[in-house]
């Protein structure tokens, strides 16, 4: 007679466990798991099997033992070589579904476990997450928003869904929620598409208002692209759950801090997702060129000024995280150039604007589950939730490099097979 899977116990050890809501690591940490979720957490002494159940031990000398990433926004479409979107969509629907596939495996190789994606083309993501429950893909827990919300030639409208007016921003989130999106993304200002101004808003109140509210009546949150100030306060006065980017700028571009805008982001309980790897990355390819090949007049003043505004971002949420501000890590990926599997870039940045290495884990485990709304079953390690973890060599908690030293990843209670990734 065998035993059912779901009696049987997996007991993971650690010198160290993080549990994700901020509190000190526990030494000598362990995590008994039954099935997909977690039983028990705590210092390993206490933390043992019932006698003679069936258990798998996997004990881990000099890592730690935490929750398995999440990011909260990537692009799954992306191919991460520097193509822009208006160029990614006019590519087959079909090779963006395996390039999402291909994106998915190396997040979850990588240690993350949950991501948020912010936008796609058509039903791609759907797809994927088909495959995935069909067991033909693999890859972490996808939480989607299908097309984005855009205006009329807005942000992201190549492949999003437009809507003008308050009825049909209320009928394109039903739509949406009909299609299978978990949350709705909209984007709240321009950005990077060649019809949109990134410095402008894009939505009025009033349609902002309508698609947030519909949101939340079905029971989904809603994030909002905003790369200027006023875009800001138009989706804080609709009741936006997460802001994207959250640039303090103005209609001319410059950079203003507004001291009063980030303290009622923090009043309002709402998380901001900074993804500051972004312009770093900028940096590190032109930094790179300089020292094998040597930069043109015009990529040393791009590198110039790329420093001088990175220095801007890093103040900027520095001044929002003292007013209250909680932050989800999210990195964009993979967008631009930004390639998958490099999440723990974004989560190092954390660390740059002034957060302890704790706090930047925090943002990517117990706080991006709060932003998502998945935190009844994710983010932290804690009994009753679902067994999504990840095993470092060393202490990110005293160094945040050392989450990029993967040793496994679990997911569903379950270890995932890296291959040679490890």
């Amino acid at each position: 007679m065998t035993n059912d899977p779901g009696d049987r116990f997996t007991l993971i050890t650690a010198d160290r466990l993080i549990d994700g809501d901020g509190a000190p690591p526990i030494e000598r940490g362990a995590v008994l798991i039954k099935g997909d979720a977690i039983v028990a957490v705590g210092p390993r002494d206490p933390v043992v099997p019932p006698e003679g159940a069936p258990v798998d031990a996997h004990d881990y000398p000099h890592a730690t033992v935490l929750p398995g990433l999440i990011d909260s926004h990537v692009h799954l479409i992306g191919i991460g070589d520097g193509r822009k979107g208006d160029d990614l969509v006019t590519l087959p629907d079909e090779i963006l579904t395996v390039q999402a596939a291909e994106n998915a495996r190396l997040h979850l190789h990588s240690g993350v476990t949950t991501v948020r994606d912010c936008g796609a083309k058509n039903r791609t993501t759907f797809l994927l997450r088909q495959a995935m429950d069909m067991g033909i893909a693999t890859g972490p827990r996808l939480l989607l928003s299908g097309r984005p919300m855009a205006i009329v030639g807005g942000h992201l409208s190549y492949f999003g869904i437009e809507a003008t007016g308050v009825d049909q921003c209320r009928a394109a989130v039903r739509q949406l929620i009909k299609e299978g999106a978990d949350f709705i993304k909209i984007t709240a200002t321009g950005g990077s598409t060649a019809t949109s101004h990134p410095n402008l808003p894009s939505f009025n109140v009033d349609e902002l208002t309508a698609i947030i509210e519909e949101a939340h009546k079905f029971g989904k949150h809603a994030a909002a692209h905003c790369a200027s100030s006023q875009g800001m306060v138009n989706a804080l006065d609709a009741g936006i759950d997460t802001i994207i980017h959250a640039y303090f700028k103005e209609p001319d571009g410059s950079f203003l801090y507004r001291p009063e805008l980030a303290d009622r982001i923090a009043e309002q309980g709402v998380f901001v997702n900074p993804t500051m790897h972004q312009g770093r990355n900028r940096l590190w390819r032109l930094e790179e060129k300089a020292r094998t090949d040597g930069l043109t007049p015009q990529e040393q003043a791009d590198l110039d000024d790329g420093n001088r505004l990175q220095e801007i971002r890093y103040d900027q949420v520095a001044r929002m995280v003292d007013a209250g501000v909680r932050l989800t890590a999210g990195s964009d990926a993979a967008w631009s150039f930004l390639p998958m599997g490099t999440f723990q870039d974004e989560v190092q940045a954390h660390t740059e604007a002034g957060l302890s290495p704790l706090q930047a884990v925090v943002s990517a485990t117990g706080d991006a589950a709060k932003s998502c709304w998945v935190d009844d079953s994710l983010g932290t390690l804690q009994p009753g939730k679902l067994a999504d973890l990840l095993v470092v060599h060393g202490d990110p908690s005293d160094d945040i490099a050392a989450l990029s030293n993967v040793l496994d990843v679990f997911k569903d209670g379950a270890r995932i097979d890296r291959g040679d990734l490890v």
